[in-house]
């Protein structure tokens, strides 16, 4: 056998690790959308518990196809802002977006950026629970995950996206090109769709308990398990003797990244604990450390890495609070543990990492370039969220009638009840859906609720 012979079968043999090693990292991803799903459905009254679960799948369901009809152009079409490039090769009707067995990198990553942009959506749904319409969030979620989300990530993600070539911006775990994105994206949509019935008397908040807290607690962890999946999906895994790179194609490995994200969740669920000793935020917690940190995971030393985790998890409960307090009803904390803890860890790189040697040929990490990455990811995420949602709004197609949420969005959307055995033989709870209505709303109050 000659030298080229082995140097080819080396070669085949290194592009087929680099296919199993992300397929592997898709399939762990996917933890990520069932633990949403599991969070949610807990999160929610019974009264609308599959209604939730129905919702992230269908966003699955909705944000793949999106991506791939559009989504993976826009990530390479856009690096220089919002006039496009030349990006053919990205169309869904090229050549290498089909089944090629000469192209073993492709379909991977293209898989790899679709549930990244689920992802996006599932943060979404999360915040918006039992009270808007499934067309809505659907077009909201499309939207969001198969174009809002990757125009960011091609400017802060991309070899040559102007936030990385003009400012060094450096943000290797997704905190701002997903989570800020969606975070942000979730507020401006929060402001427009209003609180859930019942959430705020006489201008203060009143508690709507989850249904089912022991299984938001399960969905959250399995929500940390996938991310394991999500973070491999975001560094390089290369042939030839380069070895694992940042996104940016600088240095690293997968023990930097592990480092990082199990101190980042070990100090996110301390500091949550010990501000708010709350089961729920606790929990959020460990998942708002990791964000916090994931920005860095490459950078950061561990015993740093905790210490910002832990203030990210406390900040979160308190800015989660702060929210409820001014009249928002985001009914999982989206916004806190994903918008807020996504902006505030990209900031943090450019105060603990300013100096860092970037991508070659790229402007040092700086704090400049970090805090103006955060504030663009902040307005790419809200003013898409608020300006959409706004027009459904004034269309009256954003949420659900006031009855329809009364009865639960179950009764009305879903042919299925998730708890059939505490029903009575009409199908109702033992209460009864109406009389909980009657006491709920006197008839007085109640006119459109029959």
């Amino acid at each position: 056998m000659t030298t080229d012979e082995l140097k080819g079968i080396f070669e085949m043999h290194q592009a087929m690790n680099i296919e199993v090693f992300y397929w592997w990292c898709i399939a762990i991803m996917f933890l990520i959308h069932a633990g949403f799903l599991s969070y949610e459905i807990g999160a929610s009254r019974t009264k609308n518990a599959l209604a939730s679960g129905m919702k992230n799948i269908l966003t699955l369901a909705s944000v793949i196809p999106a991506f791939y009809f559009v989504g993976w152009w826009i990530y390479n079409a856009f690096p220089n802002g919002l006039i496009p490039i030349d990006a053919s090769a990205a169309l869904p009707w090229s050549a290498s977006m089909r089944p090629d067995v000469n192209d073993m990198g492709t379909g991977i990553f293209f898989a790899a950026f679709a549930l990244f942009g689920a992802t996006t959506g599932s943060i979404l749904s999360g915040a918006v629970i039992e009270r808007i319409r499934l067309s809505a969030f659907l077009t909201l979620a499309v939207i969001l995950g198969g174009g809002v989300w990757i125009l960011a990530g091609s400017w802060g993600w991309h070899p040559s996206g102007w936030l990385l070539t003009q400012f060094g911006y450096h943000d290797v775990g997704a905190a701002g090109v997903v989570h800020a994105v969606a975070g942000f994206f979730a507020l401006g949509v929060l402001m427009n769709l209003g609180a859930r019935i019942g959430k705020f008397k006489n201008g203060k908040p009143q508690a709507i308990p989850p249904h089912n807290m022991p299984m938001s607690l399960l969905g959250l962890m399995m929500i940390i398990v996938g991310f394991f999946g999500f973070l491999g999906g975001c560094i390089i895994f290369n042939t030839g003797d380069i070895g694992w790179t940042t996104i940016y194609g600088t240095q690293t490995n997968l023990s930097a990244f592990a480092f990082n994200t199990v101190m980042g969740f070990a100090g996110g669920v301390i500091g949550a604990y010990l501000i708010s000793r709350d089961p729920f935020w606790t929990m959020s917690g460990g998942l708002g450390g990791i964000i916090t940190v994931a920005a860095g995971l490459d950078l950061y030393y561990p015993g740093l890495a905790f210490a910002l985790a832990a203030s990210g998890g406390a900040l979160m409960a308190k800015v989660g609070n702060f929210l409820e307090q001014r009249g928002l009803d985001d009914s999982v904390g989206a916004f806190a543990v994903h918008g807020f803890c996504g902006f505030y860890g990209v900031v943090l790189v450019g105060i603990f990492a300013a100096g860092f040697a970037n991508a070659e040929g790229m402007p040092d990490i700086s704090f400049t370039g970090q805090l103006v990455g955060a504030v663009v990811m902040a307005l790419t995420g809200f003013i898409p969220g608020w300006g959409i949602s706004y027009a459904l709004k004034k269309f009256n197609l954003l949420r659900v009638p006031p009855h329809v949420e009364v009865l639960g969005l179950d009764l009305v959307e879903i042919s299925a009840r998730p708890y059939p055995e505490t029903e009575s033989p009409q199908g109702h709870s033992p209460q009864g859906v109406h009389g909980g209505l009657n006491k709920a709303f006197p008839m007085a109050k109640r006119q459109d609720i029959s």
